[in-house]
């Protein structure tokens, strides 16, 4: 009997999703991203480019620090005061001088305070180490258990100017010989990468060169950017050795775009952790806040956005009028007439998109905002740190109706002014640390009391972990030895003999 062959067809339904993006989310997300500062750069860069884009300020909008600009080169700087570019670029210039000197620490880049200007110019507040800092970013970072113990060995392994010196073969066998645990340099290298993505640029680099380039690669899509990772990449050794003539013949410019470049290329910092010195607190007098903050005498708290400086824009009235013009007389429209129709509407819709993504960010800044002090409300009434309650993205996400992408692009780059300091929004993120009887505690709060009990103890005799465990069991704060000596290690508190 011959075998049939028996051919079945099957219409099968598949539920598929998909999402895409448009442009006007993409805009409104970048500029959600932006803190003040460089929000106001970007609105000057946009009503530079379109005419249909206007300022209702009587006053025209800051000119922050524009430098020549390049022939078709989008500068796209950072807003620094001229002291600030000084210190930075003497340092850079150290550091150049000091390239093939292995022996030789980088000079440490200054803020050039006195200690008068110090006092006076402090911003008030707990002060965090650098260390912390970038472990605060770590806890708000999508990772594996093995990976946060990846990234906790390169955190603290980085020397201070935020460099990493070691090199990833002796980090996998120390890794394994004191932590027990096996990992490959290649696994160690995909950590460092998003250990590099951490603020403040640059941090995590295993060499001045790699640093720099990590900074560049910040920087919005510009010829400008393209230049300097083709200098950095590829004629890193004439820069290095300042030799701008022949860096200029090579690139092929003129003089007004090589001097821009390389005013561009000494503003990069060759120390990223020295540049915000050794606390937050020091640092933060740079700062300009993104909200302020004010608790009243009832408790009360509110707060407004930082928008003084932000100008009120609106669509160019004789755009608005040209456009009506061309739309009312379509029948009897010549070519060149029609092109200017094209281009009148291109500029008016791009200009309505811009503010309306000004718009999205203002309410997206708010909401959060809003939720964070809901949140963290008893801190704020207080400013004492042990009141923060624990609180990751997800929590602001799900009260906000928001993504938690979203609620981390706000909290990554934006600063609160409280009455208790200035502090970035990170800081009042913290993961929990939950006890056998179930009850939830923040990180934040245990390391604080950790923090004054070894600040206070007799320094003839340091307190040993165990003697830790005690002290703060009897705080009400149940907390296992081995999580106390993690802690300890992550504020930069050596073990108790070497306290003494």
């Amino acid at each position: 009997m011959a075998q049939k062959q028996i051919q079945e067809q099957k219409l099968t339904q598949q539920q598929k999703l998909t999402q895409t993006i448009t442009q006007q989310q993409l805009l409104a997300t970048q500029l959600t991203e932006l803190p003040v500062t460089q929000l106001l750069e970007r609105i000057n860069m946009e009503m530079n480019d379109n005419p249909a884009l206007e300022t209702s300020a009587e006053e025209p909008l800051d000119n922050l620090d524009n430098l020549d600009p390049l022939e078709n080169l989008d500068t796209n700087k950072n807003s620094t005061d001229d002291y600030e570019q000084e210190e930075r670029q003497s340092a850079l210039d150290a550091a150049l001088e000091s390239i093939g000197r292995d022996d030789e620490d980088l000079p440490v880049y200054q803020g050039g305070y006195s200690n008068q200007e110090e006092r006076e110019e402090m911003v008030y507040g707990q002060t965090v180490s650098f260390f912390d800092l970038l472990n605060d970013q770590m806890n708000m970072a999508p990772l594996t258990e093995q990976e946060r113990d990846i990234m906790e060995y390169l955190i603290g392994s980085l020397d201070d100017d935020g460099l990493l010196r070691k090199s990833l073969d002796s980090i996998s066998d120390e890794l394994a010989i004191y932590h027990n645990t096996d990992v490959t340099p290649h696994q160690i290298e995909q950590v460092l990468r998003k250990l590099q993505d951490f603020d403040p640029a640059g941090i995590g680099a295993r060499s001045l060169q790699e640093c720099l380039l990590l900074q560049v690669e910040r920087r919005e899509p510009s010829r400008l950017k393209e230049l300097m990772t083709l200098t950095l990449n590829q004629y890193f050794e004439l820069f290095t050795k300042k030799h701008w003539d022949r860096l200029r013949q090579v690139l092929k410019l003129s003089e007004l775009q090589a001097d821009t470049l390389i005013k561009e290329l000494r503003k990069l910092n060759p120390k990223p952790g020295a540049s915000i010195s050794e606390t937050v607190g020091r640092s933060l007098q740079q700062i300009t806040p993104d909200f302020i903050i004010d608790t009243h005498d009832d408790g009360t708290v509110t707060f407004t956005l930082n928008n003084s400086e932000v100008p009120e824009l609106h669509i160019s009235q004789s755009f608005t009028d040209t456009l009506q013009q061309y739309q009312n007389d379509k029948e009897h429209m010549s070519r060149q007439m029609k092109e200017a129709l094209l281009y009148t509407k291109k500029k008016v819709d791009a200009a309505q998109n811009f503010i309306d993504a000004i718009n999205i960010r203002r309410h997206t800044l708010t909401v959060t905002m809003r939720a964070i002090i809901q949140w963290q409300h008893r801190f704020f009434e207080e400013g004492d740190e042990a009141l923060l309650r624990p609180m990751i993205l997800k929590d602001i996400a799900e009260r906000t109706g928001l993504d938690a992408s979203t609620i981390s692009r706000v909290s990554n780059s934006k600063y609160a002014q409280t009455h208790w300091g200035t502090f970035p929004l990170r800081y009042f993120f913290s993961d929990g640390y939950v006890t056998q009887e179930g009850e939830e505690l923040s990180t934040r709060e245990i390391k604080a009391a950790l923090r004054e009990i070894i600040e206070s103890e007799d320094k003839r005799k340091p307190l040993s972990d165990r003697q830790i465990e005690v002290l703060l069991i009897e705080r009400g704060y149940p907390i296992a030895r081995r999580t106390i000596a993690k802690y300890r290690e992550q504020m930069g508190f050596p073990i108790s003999r070497l306290r003494k």
